[in-house]
């Protein structure tokens, strides 16, 4: 954004029309999108605009979208965690399943038994 911004002060320089920096500052705080509105205000009540380097700007506004782009990641991997633990938890729900597979082998073995006597008896 900051690339564009200096693009378009350049342009507007080589059509003679220049701005002071206290008026660049306030442009491009002005410019920035509603989530950053509390970092703009408290820029706008800590520091004077009217003595503030742009640079400082750049590097404050940068510095802001680090730790934003870091309370992102860290949220996606806190996100990421809580899905680990909900598939564990439906394997938990899957014990049923196992009650119902210990019943088939059971009756499976009791058959076998009771068709092995069978075989031994002659039956038919």
């Amino acid at each position: 954004m900051f690339s564009r911004f200096t693009n378009i002060i350049n342009a507007l320089q080589s059509l003679d029309k220049t701005y002071s920096n206290s008026e660049m500052v306030r442009k491009l705080l002005r410019c920035l999108p509603r989530s950053w509105m509390p970092k703009v205000t408290a820029i706008e009540e800590a520091k004077n605009l009217n003595v503030l380097p742009l640079e400082d700007l750049l590097g404050s506004l940068m510095t802001h979208e680090l730790s934003m782009q870091k309370k992102d990641d860290d949220e996606e991997k806190e996100k990421k965690k809580k899905k680990i633990v909900t598939l564990k938890s439906s394997l938990i729900e899957d014990s049923e399943d196992d009650d119902n597979d210990e019943e088939l082998a059971l009756i499976t073995r009791k058959f076998k038994k009771f068709f092995a006597s069978k075989k031994k008896f002659g039956g038919k």
